[in-house]
């Protein structure tokens, strides 16, 4: 009976503590760019898209700092799709014609030519803001509201 208690008790410490480990590994990747459309439609939301690589510092900073406490802010939920691509990898991707693609090709067809970056898509893959590299990191989270309202207000005029 204590060896039961026990192991509930520890699948109970993990179960909490899992979720800011997951988190601390990145946002979502993305997989297939329609399914993000989708929620971006549904939503009038843009997709930001972090292109990082795992071994680039800034990428973690911009993510550790920036990035992964928007995701888990409630108040982002409804402005912005929070995802990342990694350009270093060749893992298979659907584009937002639905074209299989890899990670790295996406990222090169994006014109990334560096890492951090930061695009704001619309739901046709449509560019509306880019944020490049990680400028100052005192102003790196009112460039990215500041993106995220522009990107916002250039859905909704489309929209009309």
């Amino acid at each position: 009976m204590k060896k039961t208690f026990v192991l509930a008790l520890l699948i109970s410490a993990w179960t909490i503590w899992t979720p800011a480990t997951q988190a601390a590994e990145g946002l979502p990747v993305v997989r297939d760019f329609r399914i993000e459309a989708k929620d971006s439609v549904k939503n009038q939301a843009p997709i930001l898209v972090l292109f990082m690589t795992p071994s680039c510092p800034y990428c973690k900073r911009a993510l550790k700092d920036f990035l992964l406490p928007m995701q888990s802010n409630p108040e982002y939920d409804s402005k912005v799709l929070m995802r990342q691509v990694d350009y270093s990898s060749n893992k298979k991707l659907l584009d937002f014609k639905g074209k299989q693609t890899t990670q790295n090709k996406f990222a090169k067809t994006s014109n990334i030519m560096a890492v951090p970056t930061v695009v704001f898509f619309d739901s046709t893959g449509k560019e509306l803001s880019r944020i490049e590299g990680l400028p100052s990191a005192d102003f790196y989270q009112a460039y990215l509201d500041s993106a995220i309202t522009e990107s916002q207000e250039k859905i909704k005029a489309t929209s009309k």
